[in-house]
């Protein structure tokens, strides 16, 4: 029993510990060299292809021992037939999967990796450099988005790192149901990312932007600007949720990112949006166009920034304008984290931009307190 190697040039197998095949081929030094295992079951020989990860390879070679010491049925490795287009479809057919609120982003992820890896790929032939070769080529493809200049956009790396963790999170579920043995991107680091925004409005271009705002965008602008609160939150609000008399939203753990329940304080200035808002006949949802709910309104966002004269802008930068200004008005981040739903700090801080102006009013510790601290860090010392 043991591990071969399928040499490049003449296809023969050979054992791992030979550097050189028959042919002359130097085998040890070869890149992308698919791996076999060789095992005596019932006084037969076999071999099994297993494909280009050696990890895989040595994996399934300890299966088969296992098995035979145990006595049991020598199963065929599932990834040597299952292709990666099979194993995705498996996966976005599982009951747990197809509920997930990502799952039409998870699903368009794996449209990239299909394309570019091969969807007829048996997923035992696919290696850890093949999928960081993956990352190169997305780096390089433009995106759907466009640049600042209007001409194409490159794939950023945040959106290549969502795929490969995609990607990870399928091979992670094949195993957990013996579908594989190992992950072949598991090793695959992520991608340095630089995609944190510093755009906040003043109070003067956020007084802009709601002026310029259609009727039935501007509630839903001046809410996300002054709760933080995100897209699906704010248009799938309903007015069961809406508490005027304490001045609260209150949502449920299914109606939030993070799968968390949360109360979130009403700025005066959206209370007061609130309570002048028209109720719809026949929908409970508060915000309407034409009486109607809504969540598309992707051009007539845009249509308002132009107007304001507001560039490079998100709707998501909403959120961060909030968020930014809670804490300029004095509240802890212990309180901000729990109005706008973020479960670690790392998150929340990126949300955080600290002006000149901020830094310009820095507060400095006097001479004689520097002395008073030294002093009282020598006692303590001594003691």
């Amino acid at each position: 029993m043991g591990l071969l190697v399928e040499c490049p040039e003449c296809k023969k197998r050979v054992s791992l510990k030979k550097k050189t095949c028959s042919c002359g081929f130097q085998v040890g030094k070869a890149a992308g060299k698919n791996y076999w295992i060789e095992y005596y079951h019932l006084g037969r020989r076999k071999r099994e292809r297993i494909g280009r990860s050696k990890a895989a390879a040595e994996n399934r070679l300890r299966e088969v021992e296992t098995a035979k010491a145990e006595g049991k049925h020598i199963d065929k490795d599932p990834a040597t037939v299952l292709s990666l287009g099979e194993l995705v479809r498996w996966y976005g057919e599982l009951p747990e999967v197809v509920v997930k609120k990502s799952y039409r982003r998870d699903m368009e992820m794996t449209r990239h990796l299909l394309r570019i890896l091969g969807e007829e790929t048996k997923v035992a032939a696919i290696t850890t450099g093949m999928i960081e070769g993956y990352q190169k080529r997305r780096l390089g493809e433009p995106s759907i988005k466009k640049g600042k200049d209007g001409g194409p956009k490159l794939t950023a790396a945040a959106t290549v790192n969502k795929e490969i963790v995609t990607l990870k999170t399928i091979f992670n579920r094949a195993i957990r149901h013996g579908k594989l043995a190992v992950n072949p991107a598991q090793p695959v680091r992520k991608l340095p990312e630089n995609n944190v925004r510093m755009r906040i409005l003043t109070a003067e271009e956020a007084e802009r932007l709601f002026t310029c705002c259609a009727d039935h965008l501007r509630p839903v602008v001046t809410t996300a600007f002054y709760t933080g609160m995100r897209l699906s939150e704010i248009v799938n609000l309903t007015w069961s949720k809406i508490d005027l008399a304490k001045g609260f939203i209150r949502l449920e753990g299914s109606e939030t990112k993070t799968g968390v329940g949360r109360s979130i304080p009403l700025h005066p200035r959206v209370l007061k949006l609130l309570r002048g808002l028209p109720r719809g006949l026949h929908t409970d949802r508060v915000f309407l166009k034409r009486g109607k709910p809504f969540s598309e309104f992707k051009h007539s966002y845009s249509s308002a920034k132009k107007k304001a004269e507001i560039e490079d802008f998100t709707f998501h930068d909403l959120r961060h304008c909030a968020i930014n200004n809670m804490r300029l008005a004095g509240n802890d981040y212990f309180r901000i984290m729990a109005a706008s739903g973020h479960k670690t700090t790392a998150v929340f801080k990126r949300y955080n931009l600290v002006t000149e102006k901020e830094l310009s009013e820095m507060k400095w510790l006097s001479e004689e307190s520097q002395e008073d601290f030294a002093k009282a860090g020598g006692d303590d010392r001594r003691s």
